[in-house]
Formats: structure tokens, sequence, C-alpha cells
């Protein structure tokens, strides 16, 4: 038996789920989701618990077993507590700033990088005098949130050297000492 995929989860009081077809639905007080599940995959509702079973240990049902059981679970917190992410840039001369859900990063190029995020994700951009700027993302969708940061670190990955670039706030980042100082 998959050790994610047996363990229940307990729906909050402020959250409702609703299963339509091969559809579960998730709503609650920072929105709502939807994920189409597997034919072969079973959900159960019972009172203020969801269980998601398997027909048999086929591999490929072992593995949506768990996948779904994660993916569920993850919609009930979105949709309840949200998700918030923190990037930080580091570098010289880098800057970012934001107007509604369009971005605006200074990361050293010669032009300036622009984003638009999707309506679901909150956005705020803080830049402090001596400190590095912030880029504060807040999403009921894990996925999209991930996806997001994944694209805003892309344009200037971290460099092992100095350490410049975009990455997450208290990321370690493994320096290389660079060219030996003598012969």
């Amino acid at each position: 038996m998959s050790r994610i995929g047996k363990l229940p989860i307990t729906i909050p009081a402020k959250v409702t789920v609703t299963q339509k077809d091969n559809v579960i639905t998730v709503k609650g007080p920072k929105g709502e989701l939807t994920q189409e599940v597997n034919p072969a995959i079973t959900v159960e509702i019972n009172g203020n618990e969801l269980i998601v079973s398997r027909p048999n240990d086929e591999r490929q049902n072992r593995a949506f077993h768990g996948l779904y059981r994660s993916l569920i679970n993850n919609m009930i917190i979105g949709v309840s507590e949200g998700y918030k992410k923190e990037l930080e840039l580091v570098g010289v001369g880098y800057r970012v700033s934001n107007t509604g859900n369009l971005l605006d990063f200074a990361l050293g190029y010669t032009h300036n990088i622009f984003l638009q995020l999707p309506p679901e994700i909150k956005v705020e951009t803080k830049a402090e005098r001596n400190k590095n700027p912030l880029v504060i993302l807040e999403s009921a969708d894990k996925q999209l949130i991930g996806q997001v940061c994944a694209k805003i670190r892309s344009f200037r990955k971290v460099e092992p050297y100095k350490g410049k670039g975009v990455r997450f706030v208290g990321e370690v980042v493994r320096r290389k000492s660079g060219k030996s100082a003598g012969k």
C-alpha cells in the first residue's frame, strides 16, 4: 500500500469538496480549484474526511494513488491557507517593480524583462535601501505558483562564483572558490 496514498485527508470546516464524474472541486475562502482524477482511482468523501483508494496493485495504479492524494491535499491546503513564495534578486543593479500583475525585471541585461502573471496570483514587490529586492507571490494553486517561480528564476539563474541571480529567500547556494591565487 502507498504510504502517502493511504493517509486520509481531513477537510477543514470552511472548505467544501464535491465530486462529479471524475472531477474533484474544492471551494474555500481563498478560491476554488478543480482536478480531474483518473477513472481507476476512487475518491470517497465521508463527512470531514476524504479517502483515496486504488483497485489493484498495478504499477500505474500505485503511482496514481499517491499522486492524486497529494494533488487533492494540496488543493485543500491552498483554498484554506494559501501558498506563499518569496524570491530575492541578488546582484548589483538588479531591480523589480510591478504594475498590477505585470512584473518588470532589470537583471543586468541590455533590456528589461516583462512577465504577465495569471490573475490567480497576487504579487507584491519590495525594494528597501541596502537590502535585496523581493518578489512575494501568493496563490491558492501550488502547481501554478511553483511554475511561475521557476519561470522567474530562469531569467537569471544563481551562479556559484559570486552568488548573483534570482533565488528563494533563505536558499543556500554552494559557492565555488574560482581561480587559485598563487602558483
